[in-house]
Formats: C-alpha cells, sequence, structure tokens
C-alpha cells in the first residue's frame, strides 16, 4: 500500500464511524486539538500536554514523552438564520438543525527516538461545517426540498521534533488533509447566469479530495518558568469537488487556508500555569471562502475563477487558558477565547448554509491521573451565542432585504492517556 493509501486508511478507520463531523469552531477550524487544551481554550502553542500538540505546534513533541492518547467530542451546535423585508416572500425564521449533534474522535502519538528526537502522529479534524433545513429559505427563489451543506477535514500529521538543547526545539510536521463536500437545496443558483457549470451547482451527493501541506514550529524555555512557541501552517492544495465545480471559485478549488501563531506561558507556581496565544487564519488566500456575493454581479458567476464564495476575511484569534494542580491526581482548568468577526454581515446570503459567525468561547478541562500513571482528561466548552445582523444582504434583484445569522455551540470531550 502507498504511503498515501496508509494515511488514507488510518484517517478513515478513526473518523467514518461517527461521521458527519464539525467541531467547536473559529470560522470553520476547530477552536483547539486536544482535550487537555480544549479545556484551557485551545491553547497549545507554548504549552504542549499530549501528543495532540503536533496538530498545533510539532515543537512540542519534544515535552511530551512516550504517549498514547484517544478521546471523542460530542458536540451539538445550535445554528439559523431570519429574514426580514424581502419582496418577494422570504421573510421567517429558518431553523438549520435537522442535523442536531455530532462526534469528533481524536488519536496521538509520539514515541522519544533518543535524547534529541521525538516523533508522533496526530489524526484529527479540522473543525467543519453543517447546516441542515427542512424549510428553504431559498425556496422563493426556485430551489426545491431542504437546504444545507456538509463539509469535514480530517487530518494525518506525522511529526518529527528536535531538542537542539536545553532550551530550545524546533518541529515539522506532514499535514495529509482528505475533505468531503454535500451540497442540497441550492437549486435557485443553479439559474441562469448564476453558475458557469450549473449542473454541479447542487445535489450531486457527496465529493471529496486531499491535499499535503506541511507545519512548522519552534518551542522555547528562556527561563525555568516562562516557556514560548510559534507555529505555521503552510496552505494545502486540495483536490477540486469536480462535482461541485458550478458552486466554488475556480472550478470547485476548496483549499484549507495558511495559518500561524504564536503564544507564552507562565508556570507561576508549581501548581498554576497561565497561558496565552494568538492564532491567525488567512482565509482570504482562499477564493472559494473569501470572494464576495459582489463578484457575482461584476460578471464572475459560480464556478469561475473569480466566482463568489462566500466573502470571509482573515482573522486573530486571542485564547487565555489556566490550569491548576489541586493534587498529585487532580489538575483543574479554565479558558477564555475571543476571534474576530469572519463576515461583514452584507454577506450574509450565502452564509446562510455556512453561518460560521461564533466569536467567543468558555471552556473547562480537568484531568485525573490513575495509580498507573494513565490519565483520564474531559473538557466542556460553550461558545456563547453570536448574532451577525446583515443589513441589505439580499440583493435589490432577489426582491431586497436583510438577513440575520445566528449560532451558538455545545462541546463536551473526554480522552483517556496512556504512558508508554
Amino acid at each position: 500500500m502507498s504511503p498515501k493509501k496508509s494515511l488514507l486508511a488510518v484517517a478513515v478507520s478513526a473518523f467514518t464511524l461517527v461521521s458527519p463531523l464539525a467541531g467547536a469552531t473559529n470560522g470553520y477550524f476547530a477552536h483547539g486539538y486536544g482535550v487537555k487544551s480544549l479545556g484551557m481554550a485551545g491553547v497549545a502553542y507554548a504549552l504542549p500536554q499530549d501528543s495532540l500538540v503536533a496538530a498545533s505546534n510539532p515543537a512540542g513533541l519534544s515535552e511530551v514523552g512516550n504517549r498514547l492518547d484517544l478521546g471523542v467530542t460530542w458536540f451539538k451546535p445550535v445554528r439559523g438564520s431570519d429574514y426580514h423585508g424581502n419582496g418577494y416572500g422570504a421573510d421567517g425564521d429558518y431553523n438549520a438543525n435537522s442535523t442536531e449533534t455530532f462526534l469528533l474522535p481524536e488519536f496521538g502519538y509520539s514515541r522519544q527516538l533518543n535524547e534529541q528526537l521525538t516523533f508522533g502522529l496526530a489524526v484529527y479534524g479540522n473543525g467543519g461545517m453543517n447546516t441542515d433545513y427542512e424549510q428553504n429559505p431559498f425556496a422563493v427563489y426556485g430551489s426545491k426540498g431542504e437546504l444545507g451543506v456538509d463539509m469535514a477535514q480530517i487530518f494525518v500529521t506525522p511529526s518529527l521534533a528536535w531538542k537542539i538543547n536545553a532550551q530550545n526545539s524546533v518541529g515539522v510536521g506532514i499535514n495529509y488533509a482528505w475533505q468531503y463536500f454535500k451540497a442540497k437545496g441550492l437549486g435557485a443558483f443553479a439559474q441562469g447566469p448564476f453558475s458557469a457549470d450549473p449542473s454541479h451547482v447542487t445535489n450531486q451527493g457527496y465529493d471529496h479530495g486531499d491535499g499535503w501541506g506541511y507545519r512548522l514550529g519552534w518551542f522555547g524555555q528562556p527561563c525555568e518558568r516562562i516557556s514560548l512557541g510559534a507555529s505555521w501552517s503552510s496552505k494545502i492544495h486540495m483536490d477540486k469537488f469536480d462535482d461541485y465545480s458550478g458552486l466554488f471559485a475556480d472550478g470547485g478549488r476548496f483549499d484549507i487556508p495558511e495559518n500561524y501563531g504564536a503564544g507564552i506561558a507562565w508556570h507561576a507556581t508549581d501548581r498554576l500555569t497561565l497561558a496565552g496565544d494568538v492564532q491567525v487564519i488567512k482565509y482570504s488566500g482562499v477564493r472559494a471562502i473569501a470572494s464576495s456575493l459582489d463578484q457575482l454581479f461584476a460578471g464572475n458567476p459560480l464556478g469561475s475563477e473569480f466566482g463568489p464564495g462566500f466573502g470571509w476575511e482573515d482573522i486573530r484569534v486571542y485564547k487565555l487558558g489556566a490550569s491548576y494542580a489541586v493534587s498529585p491526581q487532580l489538575t483543574l482548568r479554565g479558558g477564555y477565547s475571543k476571534a474576530d468577526q469572519a463576515l461583514d454581515g452584507d454577506e450574509t446570503l450565502f452564509n446562510t448554509v455556512a453561518p460560521g459567525v461564533i466569536r467567543e468561547h468558555l471552556t473547562l478541562g480537568a484531568s485525573w491521573t490513575l495509580e498507573s500513571g494513565n490519565e483520564i482528561s474531559l473538557f466542556y466548552a460553550h461558545a456563547l451565542r453570536e448574532e451577525l445582523e446583515g443589513g441589505k444582504a439580499i440583493p435589490a434583484s432577489f426582491g431586497g432585504g436583510d438577513i440575520d445569522l445566528h449560532m451558538q455551540q455545545d462541546s463536551l470531550g473526554v480522552a483517556m492517556s496512556w504512558k508508554l
């Protein structure tokens, strides 16, 4: 079996039994990786706690030792849209929650090869995008049936960390990504001049593709109680969604954006640690995500090279977390994160199917160390309800009016970790 097929087999075996995927999100990126990190609002760049740190900063593997981490997160988003002032009769409150809950597994493994080198493997989901409307807001424009999309990205990241000296480590990870997508109920946009390929806009079932990228990281300890970290992940050029070549810009291309960040952790006492991260997600580098609806009225139909997308902008995410060792067995965690809004109010028409407007997360977590040295960890995260008002979001040719989007999220995860 080729390396590519082997990686795909690992990913699919871990995830397909519990698909569809989704996760607490910043835009559509997950707000963190690994149950311990998730309990601290996703901080990880300067605070490696388990082998899933490879998904954020591969250099952190040099600090976690030999271990195996297995976990699963239950995720419940509440999302919908409110149309008002529309001349064609689209007004109404639309519920996108026909599919209510999701499961997202995670897998991490690390092995110290010698005093300088540590190998790691992480398998995880990169958030997701899902809506499921029984009542289709686009019905007045000619769409038939239920409206919704389902998209997820699965990553398999083998990594290697090199401890240069007592204070510094560097790491590199190879990101293999596999994604799938399905859309239904978008027939209104498969008419007339709206699409460059009207037969590949909607109701084509699931399509999938894959791609490769890499992640670089650094972890440093300039003094006993301070640790620093930084990481950069390349843009991943994915196979096109050929079955949706009339929907996404450039004939169905949906790449994964470049992202990077840095963090600091202060080990204030032997028991208390405070940490913070700043992450940047470059949504503007992917036309299918970043192109504005205005492109449609500038002569660039859906699916064309410069066709419209969701109108998302680059965002920064600020994360703060704390952990406290109550005893040698019990550690408690908490955190808060806040992100920029990814879209403007005039882009809410297409974002009816992708209302990724969440900005704030509150999290709690804990770990219990067993007599064997193995651990049980859990976290809870609540993404505060966010509503984005979309004044004049509906073009005059669609009857004009406003579309407000809203979302809130709850997630609960548990993981078992074995010291090897």
